[in-house]
């Protein structure tokens, strides 16, 4: 019972840290932090190179391969066989400081739904700091609060990834 109670805290505390900053009928704002011992180089290429090891694969089309063209126009895209889809498209580059990505991710790129996607780095005294924030927009009949909170979770859930992917796999 005691195992269940601290895999329960755990797993709530890895969602401590998805914020809904703001929703409306038009869209919303969610944000999404980690730290870690490691350096934003070893952080930043694990975001690039590794996407693929890292990123959920309950979160893709087809549980296909994940890349990131790491390039203004590039793509953060997933392949299996024939099937192909551009999750997100790369608009800003600032290597180690900012990634922008532009579009919707999943289910909101169906649903005509556009965001900026803005993956930061921060040097801390003890590692790295990375925000994620998503900044998205459209035109839901329901509106956005039911899914803002969804999203934010979701994105949680895949900063951890990377985070934990950074931590067993790299060297300070």
């Amino acid at each position: 019972m005691i195992k269940i109670i601290i895999l329960a805290l755990s797993l709530f505390a890895a969602y401590v840290n998805a914020k809904v900053l703001h929703v409306d009928n038009t869209g919303f704002i969610i944000q999404n932090e980690i730290e870690t011992p490691h350096s934003s180089k070893k952080v930043w290429y694990a975001l690039i190179n590794d996407v693929d090891e890292w990123w959920p694969k309950d979160h893709s089309w087809w549980k296909g391969t994940f890349t990131i063209s790491s390039s203004a126009g590039g793509c953060f895209c997933e392949k299996k066989g024939k099937q192909q889809a551009q999750h997100m498209q790369i608009t800003f580059v600032d290597p180690m400081k900012m990634l922008r990505m532009a579009g919707g991710l999943g289910p909101l790129q169906g649903m005509g739904v556009y965001g900026a996607l803005n993956w930061k780095f921060e040097k801390t005294e003890s590692g790295t700091k990375v925000t994620l924030s998503y900044y998205a927009q459209g035109y839901r009949p329901d509106g956005f609060e039911d899914l803002a909170p969804i999203v934010a979770k979701v994105q949680n859930q895949q900063l951890n990834a990377l985070k934990a992917f950074v931590e067993k796999n790299s060297e300070k």
